[in-house]
Formats: C-alpha cells, structure tokens, sequence
C-alpha cells in the first residue's frame, strides 16, 4: 500500500480529541503551595530572588488558607521564620511560634483544606544547618544525627497540636520518620500523617529558598547529610527506609534535574508520590520569560506536567495559584 492505514495524527486533530486521549491530566487539586510566614513582619515582604513569592505575616494566614481552599489546591506547606535563632533551633519547637499560629489560623478559615507543615532546625539555627551541632573527634562542627531527632519530634507535636494534617521532615537526618512516628502515637496523634522528603538531593536549585527562608549555611554545605546528585540506587534505598519507618507519603526534591529518579521510585513504591518544584526552578521560568525567551503559562504548564507525568500524584511548587486559575 503506497498510504498509510495507521495515522496517530487521527487523535490529536481537535481539542477535544486530544482531551479525550491524554494520557497525563494536571489539575489544581494536584498542587501544593509552599507558604512563609514571618514573626519578623506585619505585611508581605517581596523575594528578590523569587518574583511573586512573599514572606509573610501571620496575619495573613486566613486569607491564604480561604484563597487556597477556592483555587481547589490540593493543599499549602508551611515553613517559618522565627523572631529570633539559636544554635540549637528551638524556635522549630515554640508553640507560639510563626507555623503552630498560621496552621491554627489556616485550620480555622479552611478546615477542608489539608494544610502541611515542613520539619527541620535550618530556619532555625543561627549557622543554618538541618541538624544540631557537636564536634567531632577532631574537634570540627558537624550535624549530630540523634539529637537533631529529638528536637525534630519535638517540633512534629507542636505542629500537630496546632493542627497540622501532615508532618513533612526535609532535614534528611536518619531514621526521622520512626522518631516522628513514635512522637506522634505516644501523644494519641495517629490520624497525623507523615510526608517524608525521602530522596532529597545536595542541589544547586535552593538557592532562591534559601533567601526567602533565611537560611543559607554560615559555614560548608549540606553535602553531609543531603543526597549526591550522582546518585540513584541509593535513592530507593532512602525511600525504602522511610516507608519501613512509616510514611505515609514520600518525595523526590528537586523535581525537574531528578524526573528519572521520580519515575524508578514510582516503579518502586505504592506510597502517594510527590515532588518538589523548587525554587531554582521557579526562578529559571520566570527569568526566561521576563527575558522574553519563552512563554510563561505554556512552559509552566509543560513543566508540571512533566513531572506528572513522571510519576507524581502531588507537585509542590510556587507556581500553584497561577495555574489553578489557568486550569479554573
């Protein structure tokens, strides 16, 4: 036959057609907004690094749990910046602090709306590290794994007390999880789901975060205890080990430069699957298109997609409210 009897052009020839055969689907309750809240501030305070992304008061909390909860996202993570830090980040643990108040706040504007709470001491120490410091044998500072576990516990109530849906430890310490399990099921809160950051890379994407939570490192870097970007085997163990110690949920972060981690750890787990869309990420788009190189809501969309379509049931990325009113 000189013509083609197979012509997958059939399915792409309306919008409809191509609709109907997706394959890959993006939608608002498939996003989670990251949130800052600031005890330092009394009105939004802009990221120079991050256009469009504010630090903000706790007053604000209200208003963005209603805002989150009318886009239909499928929820808000929370981190803080505390009045004032230490060596020993106890600011992660103080109730009156700015996460406990704003998820306080959030559960009382939205109750449908499922609202996480980020756990680690980096937003928290004055040296910006995600762990407590000793000195070893030689005498050098380094993160000490078990006792960053007690004060990550620690914080882990406080959040659930406050009302937090889901725990998200990000400090990459070993056996969090079962120590935040534990925490919580001795204090009744069983119902308190654990988001782990299972697969958590040493990456240069932070950069931008690291302004909006004011929490570079004084000193070295993450290396130590984050993942070697080289690395993927040792991917699956760490989500392995999580999901022993009882996640509920698991995460690659960051999402983009890691897609192909993404799609063997969902070949690997049955757990929900989400990733982070970092803000290095989020800084490349909006760059570019402030550039005039590409176009912002198309190349979003893609992106996301992408990482859907790699394998994540959930995406958090600051990019959220903008696409669910593109998606609306």
């Amino acid at each position: 036959m000189s013509f083609p009897t197979v012509r997958p052009r059939r399915l792409r020839r309306t919008p409809a057609i191509r609709s109907l055969v997706r394959e890959t689907t993006l939608a608002p309750g498939n996003l989670v907004l990251p949130l800052f809240f600031s005890a330092r501030i009394d009105s939004p305070k802009p990221i120079g690094t991050m256009p469009g992304i504010f630090q903000l008061p706790v007053h604000a909390a209200a208003e963005h749990a209603r805002m989150a909860q009318s886009l239909g996202l499928g929820g808000v993570i929370l981190f803080g910046l505390p009045a004032t830090k230490d060596a020993n980040g106890s600011g992660a643990c103080d109730p009156e602090g700015p996460v406990p108040r704003a998820i306080a706040a959030m559960k009382d504007a939205a109750p449908e709306l499922v609202v996480m709470a980020d756990v680690c001491v980096d937003e928290y120490t004055d040296h910006g590290h995600c762990g407590i410091l000793r000195p070893n044998a030689r005498g050098e500072l380094e993160v000490d794994n078990d006792a960053t576990l007690e004060v990550l516990a620690r914080a882990s109530l406080v959040y659930a007390r406050a009302g937090a849906d889901v725990i998200a430890p990000s400090d990459m310490m070993d056996g969090r999880v079962g120590a935040i399990r534990e925490a919580l099921d001795e204090e009744g809160y069983t119902q308190t789901a654990i988001l782990s950051y299972a697969v958590k890379y040493a990456s240069a994407y932070y950069g931008p975060f690291r302004d909006a939570a004011d929490c570079a490192p004084q000193f070295g870097d993450r290396a130590g205890y984050q993942m070697d970007p080289g690395n993927a085997r040792e991917a699956l163990r760490e989500a392995r080990l999580d999901e022993e110690e009882g996640a509920d949920m698991l995460m690659v972060k960051p999402a983009l430069a890691y897609l192909d981690i993404l799609a063997r750890l969902r070949e690997a787990t049955t757990l929900p699957l989400g990733a982070y869309n970092v803000s290095g990420e989020y800084a490349m788009i909006k760059a570019a298109a402030a550039a005039g190189m590409l176009d912002e809501k198309r190349a979003t969309i893609e992106l996301l997609t992408s990482i859907r379509r790699a394998g994540a049931d959930f995406i958090l990325t600051y990019h959220a409210n903008d696409v669910a009113k593109l998606l609306g």
